[in-house]
């Protein structure tokens, strides 16, 4: 199963080649809902490629509180890694399980050797810091420039896209936690959106209208 996600997610990206490669010394893991792939201060030894599910990227603050800083997505891979492995450096994000996943973990020194020696692994790379950089930077102007009520639609917005589905199975706390916000806050403001019938709520169920 793990050969088939890996061909289905990456074979429009990486060569056929590179592909073998990476079944052949990659290391398959999966991962529960709410598991911790990497930690702050994490020795990485590995770059994630996602073949299932979803992943959350977030930052810590000096009191301990995780702010969302983009999500992880089936067929990419975590850019934050990738300069963290570059650098011999320790994870500066913590990457949590959004849903039941499944992985490839590519050994740092294969990571580095494919992308001198391999085309389609270096351009997948650059793709992939490009894609994260202007997501960081939109992150950035979220939070300088929006309304936490724009934010929250947005994100909404984003999580029906990632679970192809208008209905999102979520608790107000856990919005709350990705948004950097207090529940309460949360809370009111679905109850606007609800009002200004762009959503519709039921118990740990949100649907977008």
């Amino acid at each position: 199963m793990s050969k088939e996600l890996l061909q289905q997610n990456f074979n429009h990206l990486l060569d056929d080649n590179l592909i073998k490669k990476i079944y052949q010394f990659g290391v398959f893991k999966t991962f529960k809902k709410q598991d911790i792939v990497i930690d702050i201060d994490q020795t990485l030894k590995h770059i994630p490629l996602l073949l299932s599910g979803s992943i959350k990227i977030l930052r810590e603050d000096n009191d301990g509180n995780d702010l969302l800083i983009y999500f992880l997505e089936t067929g990419e891979t975590c850019t934050m890694s990738l300069t963290c492995c570059m650098g011999s450096s320790k994870s500066k994000v913590r990457a949590v399980a959004e849903k039941d996943s499944s992985l490839v973990m590519i050994p740092v020194a294969f990571m580095q050797k494919w992308f001198h020696d391999n085309e389609s692994w270096r351009n997948f790379i650059l793709e992939s810091y490009q894609s994260r950089f202007s997501e960081m930077l939109e992150t950035i102007d979220d939070l300088a420039f929006m309304k936490m009520n724009e934010r929250l639609y947005k994100y909404l917005i984003h999580k029906t896209k990632m679970d192809n589905s208008k209905t999102i199975i979520v608790k107000h706390l856990d919005i709350a936690e990705d948004l950097h916000t207090s529940r309460v806050v949360i809370s009111r403001l679905l109850k606007q959106l609800e009002n200004e019938n762009k959503i519709k709520l039921s118990r740990n169920k949100i649907e977008v209208l």
